[in-house]
């Protein structure tokens, strides 16, 4: 009875750990569910290089035209006079999972893009994005590659 106690003593501490692990991922996936969703609706009201440029990491890479775009400057340059007044972005991520450490998380789901032209002819293009999300050290969530 007594190694019995003392076991269930000794192991206590690892299962409750294990839980609460399990929680703050559980939490750390909805901070970067949340920041997703408030990327997207930056992008809608504000513009797309707006959001881009705000919820970028520093050390922000993105794949464009089978180039790389590397940094948050380079990202600034990027946009300027390349990004249409009436070109609208939108997404919704299907799927979120973080590092059990905290420090990295990505996301993927489907992207709508929309452009419409001088004559007003709409163009719409559709495809699946993936994001990879880092914690900062502020604790908030800035993507390094999309």
């Amino acid at each position: 009875m007594k190694k019995s106690l003392i076991l269930i003593l000794l192991l206590s501490p690892l299962f409750t750990s294990c839980a609460s692990r399990k929680d703050q991922v559980e939490t750390w996936k909805k901070e970067i569910m949340e920041t997703e969703k408030a990327f997207s609706a930056m992008a809608r009201k504000e513009g797309i290089p707006e959001a881009f440029l705000a919820f970028a990491a520093e050390d922000v890479v993105l794949e464009r035209n089978n180039s790389l775009v590397a940094g948050k400057e380079a990202l600034r340059e990027s946009f300027e006079g390349s990004s249409p007044e009436n070109a609208s972005l939108s997404w919704t991520p299907d799927f979120v999972d973080v590092a059990s450490s905290g420090d990295l998380g990505y996301t993927y789901g489907k992207y709508t893009y929309t452009l419409v032209d001088s004559l007003g002819t709409e163009t719409v293009l559709e495809g699946i994005f993936h994001t990879v999300w880092k914690r900062q050290k502020d604790g908030s969530w800035k993507f390094v590659w999309d």
